[in-house]
């Protein structure tokens, strides 16, 4: 082992942090690029299921907090692409790999949202599930995703809250808006346990991702958690579960939970979700109609560095 294998692996076993200057071996690099460029692929195509309801939210108040939080998951992966940037990685060949099917996103956003009580559930259980993998990641080993966490967790936090005070709104609300909300936790149960990917035992990055502490739970662990934090939520919001099998293990001191479809899984993630051509096709086209902007933002820098170097010269 090399000396600045020695360096690494001393700082990853002292629970210290890995910054961009530090020597990493290959397999290191190549993890955290897929981990932040898929994460920050998943926040920006998870603007659209949301996004496609702004227009039509039912009052100004509600419109307001929805634009908010969509905004909020560009921001996301504003921070998450600049942490892969730090890794050497470019954003242009990130997002090329995005549009043309060469990396991956979350599952979950290949879902469609057809009410408005699917804006809440998404809220609750979405980012329910979300706040369970990412808390962890505010200490993963490699620094600038584990800061771009903290942030991003803080919010992802509040947007849970949203959802559920929406999802608590509704239910104190007709009939007809109490069963939209059950309609919407029946469809979105499920997609939300697999967004912690496959079960350990068919999960081939876990191991190596947990040595390298870029992950400190697995994702059996973090799918139990989540588990065991929504039912009481459930109870308190007045809706079922979809899980004829969900109850409580005294042995366990855990829910034990129903068999998830794992084919639906690897089906979804594979390109054959009910959204999936039409969440990249919306992804290309925004892509292709802002190149003009980055010819712009490109132009408009190389412009003020000339002129910066024209007034140096003046001055020498």
């Amino acid at each position: 082992m090399s000396e600045l294998e020695r360096h690494f692996e001393a700082t990853i076993a002292a629970d210290h942090r890995i910054e961009p200057r530090d020597w990493v071996p290959e397999g290191y690099r190549k993890t955290m690029v897929r981990q932040i460029a898929q994460h920050a692929h998943s926040e920006i195509i998870g603007m659209q299921p949301e996004g496609n309801w702004i227009t039509r939210a039912p009052s100004l108040r509600r419109k307001a907090i929805l634009l908010a939080k969509v905004q909020d998951e560009a921001g996301h992966g504003l921070y998450l692409y600049s942490a892969a940037e730090t890794l050497g990685a470019d954003r242009g060949e990130l997002t090329e790999m995005l549009i043309s099917g060469r990396q991956k996103y979350s599952s979950i956003f290949n879902y469609p949202t057809l009410t408005f009580a699917d804006v809440g559930v998404i809220g609750w259980l979405v980012d329910g599930a979300a706040i369970c993998n990412q808390v962890p990641l505010c200490r993963s080993s490699y620094g600038p995703y584990a800061r771009a966490m903290i942030r991003i967790c803080k919010e992802e936090s509040f947007h849970q809250r949203q959802g559920y005070e929406l999802l608590l709104t509704l239910m104190r609300g007709t009939q007809a808006q109490r069963d939209m909300v059950q309609d919407a936790v029946n469809r979105w149960w499920w997609p939300s346990l697999m967004m912690f990917g496959p079960p350990d035992d068919a999960s081939p990055n876990t191991a190596q991702s947990m040595a390298w502490k870029i992950k400190r739970h697995t994702n059996d662990e973090l799918r139990q958690r989540f588990v065991d934090m929504s039912v009481p939520q459930a109870e308190k919001l007045g809706v079922t579960l979809p899980d004829p099998l969900l109850k409580w293990n005294a042995e366990r001191n855990h829910y034990d939970f129903g068999p998830i479809d794992w084919d639906e899984l690897k089906r979804v993630i594979s390109g054959d979700g009910p959204c999936n051509k039409e969440r990249i096709a919306n992804r290309r086209r925004a892509h292709e109609d802002g190149e003009w902007v980055r010819e712009a933002a490109l132009a408009h820098a190389a412009k003020r560095a000339d002129g910066n170097r024209a007034g140096k010269a003046t001055v020498a």
